[in-house]
């Protein structure tokens, strides 16, 4: 659910004639009349803000609204993205799709993938196009090829009515291709220091 859906009562929103108190610091205050807490928040120049408005007396806390309400926010987009992927996505195509068309059916394909859901393929054949099944065929090699570093091995198509359809699942553990070592610079062998003089013979 959006953070922006959430409503808590502010201030003079508050309607309830005692609160169960809470400091900006997190000290537990106590229950006091609604009053109190007004003028202690004003007195910090905070905010009072009704945090469990179904507790028995409501618990309020003096905090500054405007960060709590930005915090909360990244608190849910933090949690919608540890959730995210799952699903099951689905991109369409015509056997004589084209170049740049499948480009782009691909980018979205693979940005389904890295988010961790699976992508069903739908190649759908009009008419006369049925008869030519084999581009399918050769479409689904060249999906799975372009795919395959952000994807496992996707099984067969298989033909249901005018479609011929094939799912593809994200990659669990891809290996790491390991990168080709470096050729190292031959090394210049270090000159060998010259014989000493013999000395001469009497």
């Amino acid at each position: 659910m959006s953070y922006d859906r959430i409503f808590y009562r502010i201030n003079q929103q508050i309607r309830t004639s005692t609160v169960r108190l809470v400091d900006f610091d997190g000290t537990q205050i106590g229950i006091v009349p609604i009053q109190t807490a007004l003028e202690k928040a004003r007195e910090r120049f905070l905010d009072l803000v009704e945090i469990v408005p179904k507790a028995n007396p409501p618990v309020c806390k003096i905090m500054e609204y405007a960060k709590f309400k930005y915090e909360e926010s990244k608190r849910v987009k933090d949690s919608r993205k540890k959730h995210k992927g799952g699903e099951l996505k689905e991109i369409r195509m015509r056997p004589h799709i084209g170049d740049h068309d499948l480009d782009v059916k691909l980018r979205h394909a693979r940005e389904f993938l890295t988010e961790h859901n699976k992508v069903r393929v739908s190649i759908i054949f009009y008419g006369r196009e049925m008869t030519h099944r084999d581009l399918g065929s050769a479409l689904f090699e060249k999906i799975t090829q372009r795919l395959s570093d952000v994807s496992e091995p996707a099984p067969r198509p298989k033909m249901l009515g005018n479609r011929m359809i094939f799912i593809i699942e994200p990659a669990k553990n891809k290996p790491k291709t390991n990168a080709p070592a470096k050729p190292q610079a031959p090394q210049t062998p270090a000159p060998q220091p010259a014989p000493a003089d013999k000395p001469a013979q009497p």
